[in-house]
């Protein structure tokens, strides 16, 4: 990320690109409603910078080359109708420093949703004055000018990415503060117990009350087990934010593409009597009891036939073995055969979920054979939508006992806070040992201090260019 000035006035289109109801150019910064004052021309011919905090206005871009300013009557604006050049018919939103989301000046043109029309509008503010906004700016600006905290700034983000109802209200309260309201309460304790050591350093001749290594150490223990509890309801944190990778496998015409459209609630891979019907990898994102599954359908091809189908065989393994969870179909009305065996001996070190499929038909497989091989069996009609319930209960138990686990790295932001608070704990224990053998308070104060600076990471209160440049480089440009 470039290196400009945080004084800068930016802009960007806040919405999604393509046709839409409505599109939101964004402005902040100290020139936000001068900016706002050459381009918009109200119905009541009142300028933006006369505007009070939190009104919105209707009215006109225009080009303000093709308008005449009338210099005795700064509050309107004169423009010959053959002459004006009208942009379009907008909303404009003022809010004004501090009481805004970057707490500096900010002014939103609601524009129509065309892609013509959002960029002419975008570059008219950016000839006027601005500069375009590079990735999450106007967050970056939330953050510096101190409306939030970096976890906070980081929960927007994740507020965006959300892929499920759980994974948006775990987001939701990270934005709200909930782990920063934890961090600050264990730094609040932290400085107390540095202050009364660093007055015991300060003055080792005088009598001063407040120090006792049990009681200290008691307070670190349980300041200890606080960033545990935190830890532990990291995973679960993670989860809810990046999902797990499952793959659905098995020999052909088993019914994958059938419990893949179960799972989805609608017909999405091709269903026919015909094996080999799938000759290449389909994936999709579900909500299983508010986990993100991302869920890939695999080609049911044991002995290619040809270079495409070769291909597809690749792609399945590779598939599988970055699967967090693989789900096993066999076909319950067919006796075992050698591809199922093939298959069971290809993913015998994965976490396999074993199901039998078609219990709607008469039974001939030796379901005994593949409960000695597996801990979980379970048997559905993924054509009759029989048991899915259970499958997808089963799965999310899985999930939420700890017995499944992302084998793909964690996002930046969440790896970030985990290694920080690890950090923390291996000082405070690093102190708690010095208290126990008698060492100089120095050792305890500084194990302290540098705790503190780990925290201090978390919320921002410290910080690297770098960091935030790797932050917020995750952001798209309106935010």
């Amino acid at each position: 990320m470039l290196r400009y000035d945080i004084n800068d006035t930016i802009a960007a289109i806040a919405t999604g690109v393509g046709e839409s109801g409505i599109g939101i150019v964004r402005i902040s910064g100290k020139d936000a409603l001068s900016i706002a004052d050459r381009i918009f021309v109200s119905k009541d011919k009142k300028r933006p910078s006369s505007f009070k905090t939190y009104t919105t206005h209707y009215g006109f871009i225009i080009d303000p080359r093709s308008s005449i300013l009338d210099p005795g009557k700064k509050s309107s604006i004169q423009h010959p109708a053959s002459s004006i050049q009208y942009v379009d018919e907008v909303i404009l939103t003022v809010m004004r420093a501090p009481k805004s989301y970057t707490k500096e000046d900010i002014v939103e043109i609601n524009c129509h949703g065309g892609i013509v029309a959002l960029r002419r509008v975008l570059d008219l503010v950016l000839e006027n004055g601005c500069r375009l906004a590079e990735p999450g700016e106007f967050t970056k600006r939330a953050f510096l000018n101190g409306r939030i905290d970096l976890a906070q700034a980081e929960a927007v983000l994740d507020i965006i990415r959300a892929k499920t109802d759980s994974a948006l209200k775990v987001s939701v309260e990270q934005l709200r503060g909930a782990l920063s309201g934890q961090i600050n309460k264990i730094r609040k304790v932290l400085l107390d117990i540095l202050s009364v050591l660093e007055v015991n350093i300060d003055f080792p001749e005088e009598e001063i009350s407040g120090i006792s290594s049990k009681g200290t150490t008691q307070k670190l223990g349980a300041i200890n087990d606080e960033l545990k509890d935190i830890l532990d309801t990291s995973r679960q944190g993670r989860i809810f934010r990046e999902g797990i990778n499952v793959v659905i496998c098995g020999k052909p015409n088993v019914g994958k593409s059938s419990l893949l459209n179960a799972l989805l609630r609608q017909e999405r891979s091709i269903v026919t009597p015909i094996p080999g019907t799938t000759r290449d990898t389909i994936e999709e994102i579900i909500d299983i009891k508010g986990i993100p599954i991302r869920i890939v359908d695999t080609a049911g091809i044991i002995e290619p036939r040809d270079l495409i189908e070769k291909k597809a065989v690749q792609r399945s393994k590779r598939y599988v073995d970055l699967a967090d969870l693989v789900i096993l179909l066999f076909d319950g009305s067919r006796r075992l055969t050698r591809e199922d065996g093939v298959l069971m001996r290809k993913i015998k070190r994965k976490h396999t979920l074993a199901i039998i499929n078609k219990i709607d038909l008469k039974q001939k497989i030796e379901e005994d054979k593949i409960q000695r091989r597996f801990s979980r069996v379970i048997n559905i009609s993924a054509k009759k939508l029989k048991n899915i319930d259970l499958l997808e209960s089963t799965v999310a138990d899985l999930v939420y006992n700890g017995k499944i686990s992302r084998s793909e790295p964690v996002m930046v932001s969440n790896l970030r806070h985990i290694e920080a608070i690890k950090r923390t704990q291996k000082l405070i224990a690093e102190a708690v040992d010095s208290l126990d053998n008698k060492l100089s308070l120095e050792f305890v104060a500084q194990d302290i201090k540098d705790a503190l600076g780990h925290l201090d990471d978390i919320l921002g209160k410290r910080f690297s260019e770098d960091l935030l440049d790797k932050i917020f480089s995750e952001f798209c440009i309106g935010k």
